[in-house]
């Protein structure tokens, strides 16, 4: 049964292909333009300093084995783009999810430089909108415009972001089947059928999914890199194939941020403006929990 939260769409304003060779990319979420194939099983993704000083230094940490590997800068058209593996390479017609971790999803320094410098955003009040045309205030409606903090502050309220710390972006099935709208998925109940629906109820690729998510707990209470830095609008890609092969890894580091000395976070606490706090390990420990309960559930 499908949840009226979210439907099935055979067509996206996104990038969606299902790769006929490994060198093929697929990207469930995120801007088309900004992604190519590479050669040689990479793919290359529009340069971004300081996902690229994230990826060097993610290369030395223990969590290396969670995010693709790393290649360096190359040029094409004359553009710079971060080259790393092509994670989809060791999977045979591949299912995929994108799911966005944290209990936000834009950086604290986003919320001063847009109150620093107000610029009423025409494209987000239509983004709002779309999604619930009640919600702007008579100002906003007569400016048809908000705020870009608005926005961003009002869009978390929406999804599992606010409620479980994390949310689904998108995924595609093995066989072509795409779900991209989870703009409103929020309950447990809701996330846990469309995480059902991915996974077509199938225990070894609920397990195999479970096994990556709990070793990937244990090493981000390890690892030096997420110690020092705040997390944010980073994803978890999720990877299965008709074999069983599973794979979880962490992609998306445009956001993340180091962290001053003084400021210590645990990525469990909940956000206060200021403490710099990101909710990671929160939404993990949710995710998991709501994958052992597909897991029950199949079982019963």
């Amino acid at each position: 049964m499908q949840n009226s939260a979210w439907k099935k769409h055979k067509t996206s304003p996104l990038l969606l292909m299902a790769p006929k060779t490994p060198q093929q990319l697929m990207q469930v979420a995120g801007h088309a333009g900004d992604f190519r194939v590479g050669d040689y099983g990479t793919m290359l993704k529009k340069f971004c300093e300081r996902e690229q000083q994230c990826y060097l230094r993610l290369m030395k940490d223990a969590l290396r084995p969670f995010v693709p590997a790393y290649h360096g800068v190359v040029q094409q058209d004359e553009e710079d783009y971060n080259m790393m593996d092509n994670l989809l390479n060791n999977f045979s017609t591949p299912a995929v999810m994108d799911c966005k971790m944290g209990s936000r999803t834009y950086l604290e320094e986003e919320l001063l430089v847009a109150r620093e410098r107000p610029q009423p955003r025409h494209d987000m009040y239509e983004k709002m909108v779309a999604v619930d045309p009640e919600v702007p205030t008579a100002q906003e409606r007569a400016q048809q415009a908000v705020l870009k903090t608005r926005y961003m502050q009002w869009r978390e309220t929406l999804s599992s972001t606010s409620t479980l710390g994390f949310r689904i972006e998108g995924f595609q099935k093995s066989s072509g089947e795409c779900h991209t709208n989870f703009k409103r998925t929020k309950s447990r109940d809701q996330v846990t059928e469309a995480f059902d629906s991915f996974v077509e109820s199938n225990t070894h690729i609920v397990w195999g999914y479970l096994r990556w998510l709990k070793q990937l707990r244990q090493v981000l209470e390890t690892s030096d890199f997420f110690r020092a830095h705040e997390v944010v609008g980073s994803s978890l890609l999720f990877v299965h194939d008709w074999t069983g092969r599973t794979g979880v890894w962490m992609i998306d580091f445009a956001k993340t941020a180091a962290l001053p000395s003084h400021i210590t976070v645990d990525h469990r606490s909940p956000w206060v403006e200021g403490n710099r706090e990101d909710g990671y390990l929160w939404g993990l420990d949710n995710l998991i929990d709501t994958l052992a309960n597909i897991m029950e559930d199949v079982i019963d």
